[in-house]
């Protein structure tokens, strides 16, 4: 506390910028929930097409693509759901930007190499339909995207409309003040 010359008192404390931090935070784990929810669900009803997919790479070989392609769709649906509730944020956005690497990895891998597949983030087999060409760029812009989506949550955990807020994981509270007054939330989870 600070005592001004008029006999007031005031907090020494400048206005924090954790709320909008927070809220940030909040729509970057919904968006990154978002894309991750709708990429698992279109591929999980079409195991051997997301497999297909995986091997239109020509980054794996086909024991391992299985795998990938059975695992993937379930463990971006796990992600997705853990980040829109936002229950273990950071794991959850540390699992989703390992995704968005390896995707932006493939994407390039394929582009570099001349090959001509569709992504299949979203479903399919990996082929494109007659006189249709791919779209690397776009894709990596957004796979890019979602890789500082999930970067910032990582640094930021800290969001609204979470569990781990209300389960108390996403940092301690701040010390009170003499004054009964909450100080703020610290986001160092």
């Amino acid at each position: 506390m600070v005592q001004l010359a008029s006999g007031a008192q005031v907090s020494g404390h400048l206005p924090s910028e954790r709320p909008a931090h927070s809220w940030v935070t909040t729509a970057a784990r919904v968006v990154l929930a978002a894309v991750l929810i709708v990429a698992g669900a279109l591929k999980i009803g079409a195991p051997a097409l997301s497999v297909q997919a995986v091997l239109a790479y020509q980054l794996l070989p086909e024991s391992l693509a299985q795998v990938v392609g059975y695992g993937l769709p379930v463990v971006e649906i796990i992600t997705g759901l853990l980040l829109l509730v936002g229950l273990f944020t950071r794991v959850a956005a540390g699992a989703g930007g390992v995704l968005m690497v390896a995707f932006v990895i493939g994407i390039g891998s394929a582009w570099a190499r001349g090959l001509r597949i569709d992504c299949g983030c979203f479903g399919g087999d990996g082929t494109l339909a007659a006189g249709q060409d791919p779209n690397y760029f776009w894709e990596l812009v957004r796979d890019i995207g979602l890789l500082a989506c999930a970067a910032w949550i990582v640094v930021k955990p800290v969001s609204r409309l979470s569990l781990d807020s209300a389960l108390g994981f996403g940092g301690a509270r701040e010390p009170v003040d003499e004054d009964g007054q909450d100080e703020g939330r610290d986001d160092r989870a």
